[in-house]
């Protein structure tokens, strides 16, 4: 159920203090329990992802807790998270995670929702040392800062747009042309995020000598895009990307059916969380190319969940109302996960000490493999890219992951 609070959504939670000389700091009044804070976006612009990973934290609590929870010297502890609802305003962001760690007194730490608002949060848990892991920011700026209490799971936001182009590439050498030849055209949010992707997109494209036709941003409010869709339907580009989170992944759909524009190849951002085959049917979805963090069909395995295919199965069981279990949720998931191997390993609740654990965090999930390098991020885990095939989502690419075969031209989605 979406909620909408300024409060913290785990109620009578009694923040702990620090570890000392490895011993665990009492957890809440009746010591059996840690707390973990974050803000999340359960309303404003972000809000359903925002769900989606609150959902994603929730099983991974559930879950661990359900297998004895956290051990530390001998002790069980079970995991709790306190939530704020950040509204998807990174002022409010910077404004909670303050709260949570001045007045509730957690230093351990989830992530927010999205890449904007993990930036204002980050300078405050760096200014308290207090670590957090998080799983639904992949601005690779995020990591140039020399943050030393971020982590992040996922890969960063240079990954996501490179399968694309490459892919663009070798359909033009199977047609007999240039990579050189392939004309691109580009709709962004202004957000931290999708201009990261952005930059990663015109790197990738010089790379092989594109083209690239129109460069707009989306507006503010990702309503409408039929001012860049005019230009795509006048220069007919060979390769369309968006990337405007589900909201701008929802108004990219719509509009390209409504305006009847054809391009061989479409790539847009948050197909899952926007839930595009549910809200426009199969038609208007098919082919749309849809970059991922995770998608069910991998192999990866652990000892929480089991394989990919397993959680998904889980996550669709506990949240039927999901045609596709988004990567944000696994990706959030995947963030708990990392916060009971980084407590047990450091033995401590001491964010100092878990801090140093974090570092040496070596594990495959069912999300992937995650390991942090010097800056934080994880570059252990790949990107891979989904097709929309009769309804469902077909890895293919890069080849070593794929389970289906690419689609391409793209046909008329009305």
């Amino acid at each position: 159920m979406r909620m909408s609070l300024r409060f913290p959504l785990t109620m009578g939670v009694v923040a702990f203090g620090l570890g000392v000389a490895g011993a665990v700091a009492p957890a809440t009044a009746a010591d059996d329990t840690i707390v973990l804070g974050t803000a999340v976006s359960l309303t404003g612009k972000y809000s359903t992802n925002g769900v989606v990973t609150q959902r994603g934290y929730d099983i991974g609590v559930k879950r661990i807790n359900e297998m004895g929870g956290v051990k530390i010297n001998g002790k069980s502890y079970k995991l709790k998270v306190q939530y704020y609802d950040d509204e998807s305003t990174p002022l409010r962001t910077a404004e909670l995670f303050e709260r949570l760690i001045k007045q509730d007194g957690i230093k351990l730490l989830l992530g927010p929702y999205s890449s904007a608002t993990t930036k204002a949060a980050a300078p405050i848990t760096e200014k308290y040392e207090a670590p957090m892991v998080e799983g639904e920011a992949a601005s690779r700026s995020l990591f140039t800062q020399g943050y030393k209490y971020l982590f992040g799971v996922v890969s960063t936001s240079e990954q996501f747009i490179e399968s694309t182009i490459d892919l663009a590439a070798e359909m033009a050498e199977k047609n007999g042309k240039k990579p050189s030849s392939v004309k691109i055209a580009m709709s962004f949010e202004n957000d931290p995020f999708s201009l990261d992707l952005r930059a990663g997109a015109v790197d990738r494209a010089k790379k092989y000598g594109m083209q690239i036709i129109v460069d707009d941003r989306l507006p503010r409010d990702l309503n409408d895009m039929s001012a860049t869709l005019t230009k795509v339907k006048a220069l007919k580009p060979d390769l369309l990307i968006v990337s405007g989170h589900e909201k701008g992944a929802a108004t990219a759909v719509r509009q390209l059916k409504e305006m009847r524009v054809e391009v061989p190849m479409v790539t847009i951002t948050q197909c899952e969380s926007a839930d595009i085959v549910k809200k426009f049917g199969k038609k208007a979805s098919e082919g749309i190319l849809c970059p991922t963090q995770w998608s069910e069909t991998l192999n990866y395995k652990d000892q929480y969940f089991g394989t990919a295919m397993d959680y998904a199965k889980l996550f669709s069981k506990d949240y039927p109302e999901y045609s596709e279990v988004p990567y944000q949720a696994a990706q959030a998931t995947a963030s708990v996960i990392v916060w009971k191997e980084a407590l047990e390993k450091a033995n401590s609740t001491d964010p100092k000490k878990v801090r140093d654990a974090l570092t040496k965090i070596d594990t495959m999930t069912f999300f992937g493999p995650i390991k942090f390098d010097s800056t934080g991020k994880n570059p252990a885990k790949p990107m891979v890219l989904r097709q929309v095939q009769d309804g469902k989502y077909v890895v293919v690419a890069p080849t070593k992951y794929a389970t289906g075969k690419l689609e391409y031209p793209r046909a008329a989605g009305y």
